[in-house]
């Protein structure tokens, strides 16, 4: 618990901070204090750059020399590093330093929030049901028949679509668009730009045109869905598109339709997922991953960056490289044509020593 003589001040981009001290830290982490307990931190700072006012954490080995010339107001520190040689005020020993930090985030930086109302700009549809301490800020839309839970925010420019359904304690951050057909779970965060709900890309070639098929499938987002800014998850065609609960995009990804993705994925930067793909709970796909349509990528499969996916991936493994493969498939088949380049000058040099 934060001490109730801790103060609270406001940092350079708005955001409420609070302070707190060496012993304030130890205690919500549980951890073992070293060092002055009265130290007193303002914000949280990586290694390289932590000052006096500043708490840190060292959690692998390799980062243990960026500590030398460092004194920052405390540092989290695994119990193995726990004698790395530094100078800061104060040391808190604890198993997983990332987790706490993670944990004390939340005590020392808030997040500004506008009190709840409906701006007057705001257009709302016949029929639109709002729940308790709502904010919706200038110049957002809300469609005939669509509701909001409770304690969500929709801002500036927003617009959803006539009977869609957002969840309680959602984000919608300003400029995002939940076409109709849509639906949120609750505390779901999208950022701006996102677009739900659209338009598939599927023609079909008939009387020398590209004809559009018509989407009529829905777009459901689960619970505790977090989505990166500029993304795009489209509509199903005649199926559903799903996003399951606890995944987490990053900005600039394509989800087409009619794709399934699990619970707890994490799915990076740049990743487009080509109509009907199927990725099971608790995938990765790092940045710029491409899968080409109606194939399925595995529970808790990982499959690196710039990978392109042409067949089914199975659950547990590490596939990487174009065409993707097997990882450690992959990494020997980029050391061979690595090695193909000194081959080539080789052989050119044994055919000229023989003309």
């Amino acid at each position: 618990m934060i001490g109730a003589g801790n103060d609270i001040g406001t940092n350079s981009s708005g955001e409420g901070v609070r302070t707190l001290t060496a012993a304030d830290i130890a205690a919500a982490a549980g951890g073992e204090l070293r060092g002055d307990p009265a130290a007193r931190v303002a914000s949280i700072a990586p290694l390289h750059r932590a000052g006096p006012s500043d708490l840190t954490f060292l959690a692998a080995a390799r980062y243990a020399p960026l500590l030398a010339d460092r004194r920052p107001g405390v540092l989290l520190v695994t119990p193995e590093l726990a004698t790395t040689p530094g100078s800061p005020q104060s040391v808190i020993i604890v198993e997983k330093p990332v987790e706490v930090l993670l944990g004390i985030l939340p005590r020392l930086y808030t997040l500004p929030r506008s009190a709840p109302g409906i701006h007057h700009t705001v257009s709302l549809g016949r029929g639109v049901r709002l729940g308790k301490d709502v904010t919706v800020g200038p110049y957002a839309v809300i469609g005939d028949g669509a509701s909001v839970g409770d304690d969500t925010v929709i801002d500036a420019h927003v617009v959803i679509g006539a009977g869609v359904s957002v969840g309680a304690k959602c984000h919608l951050f300003p400029g995002v668009t939940l076409y109709s057909g849509s639906s949120l779970g609750s505390r779901v965060i999208a950022h701006s730009g996102v677009r739900i709900g659209g338009d598939g890309y599927g023609y079909v070639f008939s009387n020398g045109a590209h004809q559009k098929i018509p989407h009529v499938g829905r777009c459901f987002i689960h619970d505790d869905v977090e989505i990166g800014a500029n993304t795009t998850i489209d509509r199903g065609s005649i199926d559903d598109t799903v996003i399951g609960a606890g995944t987490k995009i990053d900005n600039l990804v394509q989800i087409g339709h009619n794709c399934t993705v699990g619970r707890l994925c994490l799915i990076m930067s740049q990743v487009g997922l080509a109509g009907s793909t199927r990725v099971g709970d608790g995938a990765i796909l790092a940045g710029q991953v491409g899968v080409s349509g109606h194939h399925e990528i595995g529970e808790r499969a990982k499959i690196g960056a710039q990978a392109g996916v042409f067949g089914d991936v199975p659950a547990g493994e590490t596939w990487s490289g174009y065409p993707a493969r097997p990882h450690r498939e992959s990494l020997r088949a980029s050391a061979a044509l690595f090695k193909l380049a000194g081959m080539i000058k080789r052989l050119e040099r044994l055919l000229e020593d023989r003309t």
